[in-house]
């Protein structure tokens, strides 16, 4: 069987620009299909509408990984299985696999729309709408921001496939905050870094976990917690493991549609979160930006436009 990122490299392989046939019906229309079902419940059609969202991989996912995934119990997707005409959940993705598998990932065909890669776009354009109405009320990113700018040193923790956007979000920090402490290195080296932190003086931990999570992270962010620090944490997840022990949880989606992960929604909310540590010292974030454009001047960083 293939691991679900073998599934879906089979899946979102690169094709012509062409709509597909319109006899093909894609996997979407499909799963639709099985579950257009009037008496499932609030829960089941949450476990329904992520398998539509995520099918090639969530296609492979052991019962477990699947509940955790949609934010329900082990229970709740055996009952569902059974709603929707299954004797378990074992049958139930024997059948999601063969959909997975059998035809290309893209979305229904009603709002197929080019290729692969455009779907993937519209994939990450539904994510960034979806973070628009969060921030109709920005009232949580400007509090945190406000923490995060007010916490010195400030520890910005991401591992595994995380360190890219920790590592933005910590270079993009220290042109405004005095004391910005990065942690891509897990075990013993993140426990280090975090009590230090909180030794000297810190408050808060911004943390990354990203598809696939990483056990470490779920580790360190204990670590922190139990070292007195508080953790806001951005993830693809609302619920779970990492979500219950952070003290505040941005949970934006993340695209699934090709082999890699594409982060468009976790990226903007590092930009809020920077802007919102920006205006909570206005005058310190003035002072420390004039200071680096003179340093970038006199040892000519930048290329000239």
């Amino acid at each position: 069987m293939p691991s679900p990122q073998q599934a879906r490299a089979q899946a979102s392989a690169i094709t012509s620009g062409k709509a597909a046939p319109e006899a093909e019906v894609s996997p979407s229309a499909q799963l639709r299909a099985l579950f257009d079902r009037p008496r499932l419940s609030p829960g089941q059609r949450r476990i329904a509408q992520y398998l539509i969202e995520h099918i090639t991989e969530a296609a492979f996912l052991s019962i477990t990984d699947l509940a955790d995934r949609a934010g329900v119990s082990q229970p709740s997707v055996t009952r569902f299985a059974s709603a929707v005409g299954f004797s378990g959940y074992p049958a139930l993705r024997e059948k999601l696999q063969s959909i997975a598998l059998g035809t290309l990932a893209v979305g229904p065909a009603e709002e197929m729309r080019g290729n692969e890669l455009q779907a993937a776009v519209d994939a990450e354009i539904e994510n960034l709408e979806n973070l628009r109405r969060d921030l109709a009320d920005p009232g949580v990113v400007i509090d945190v921001g406000r923490k995060l700018s007010s916490s010195t040193p400030l520890t910005v923790l991401g591992l595994r496939i995380s360190v890219s956007l920790a590592e933005y979000f910590a270079y993009a920090a220290r042109r405004i905050h005095p004391d910005v402490r990065l942690v891509t290195r897990g075990g013993s080296v993140a426990y280090d870094a975090l009590l230090q932190s909180r030794e000297a003086g810190g408050t808060w931990v911004l943390a990354f976990s990203l598809p696939r999570h990483a056990q470490e992270t779920l580790t360190a962010v204990r670590v922190a917690r139990g070292a007195g620090l508080k953790v806001a944490l951005i993830t693809d997840l609302a619920l779970g493991p990492l979500a219950d022990e952070a003290d505040v949880v941005f949970a934006l989606g993340t695209g699934s549609r090709l082999v890699f992960d594409s982060y468009a929604a976790p990226g903007v909310m590092c930009s809020a979160l920077l802007q919102a540590m920006t205006d909570a010292d206005p005058e310190r974030t003035q002072a420390r930006l004039e200071e680096y454009e003179q340093l970038a001047d006199q040892h000519q960083f930048f290329l000239r436009d």
